[in-house]
């Protein structure tokens, strides 16, 4: 008969939280910094030179069309190679901010391309330059518009991040796996595992929201 013994996971419950925190302060990171660069790859596929333009577009073809796994490999293990040497988690703040700058590159584009062209000329004739038409007229709407996918992606980035214990990232999968390579209960420490994850996928998607609603006035 199967018994569950989920106590014997719990006793470790402090490093389970502890990766949690690391998990967390990933996605705060990555995210910030996945943002702004989302942004600036939008600004340089629409009004940028052409060559900014193809490097902007490379970057997001590429990241867009490879699996986040190798894009951490290729950091983690790649980088080293060429003399640059990175501790697992600042390898994988890394591979999460390049992931989802690529993506929130194309989300972004999508709010800024529905900006209404009167609204931008309007701006134009205030004497306003073109630095202050974007950064105050077209993007805060534009972010407003786009603002839930834009959660959606950072959730998934969140919840990818679980693969970054692959290279000794200490963040929750790492230890729900040293956990039950120690007491070899795998179901009970996947389970309060990813418990865990829903509960945190829950609380910053309810965060990123509110976040929204007062700074970007995001309708619920």
């Amino acid at each position: 008969m199967i018994t569950f013994d989920f106590g014997a996971v719990l006793v470790d419950a402090p490093l389970l939280l502890r990766g949690a925190a690391m998990t967390l302060g990933l996605t705060a990171v990555s995210a910030t910094a996945g943002l702004a660069l989302g942004v600036a790859c939008a600004w340089a596929r629409l009004y940028g030179a052409a060559p900014l333009r193809l490097l902007a577009t490379t970057y997001i073809e590429l990241i867009r069309n490879t699996p986040f796994i190798v894009q951490l490999f290729f950091v983690f293990f790649g980088l080293p190679s060429l003399g640059v040497k990175l501790t697992p988690e600042l390898a994988a703040v890394i591979a999460m901010v390049i992931n989802l700058g690529a993506y929130a590159a194309e989300i972004a584009r999508a709010g800024i391309q529905a900006t209404p062209r009167g609204q931008i000329e309007a701006a134009r004739s205030l004497a306003l330059s073109e630095a202050q038409v974007f950064l105050r007229v077209v993007l805060p709407p534009a972010l407003a518009r786009v603002w839930p996918a834009m959660v959606g992606q950072i959730i998934i980035v969140m919840l990818g991040s679980a693969v970054c214990g692959q290279i000794a990232t200490q963040e929750l999968s790492y230890y729900a796996n040293l956990i039950h390579s120690r007491n070899f209960r795998a179901f009970e420490a996947t389970f309060i595992a990813t418990g865990m994850y829903l509960l945190m996928a829950i609380a910053v998607r309810q965060l990123l929201v509110w976040t929204g609603t007062r700074l970007l006035s995001v309708r619920r």
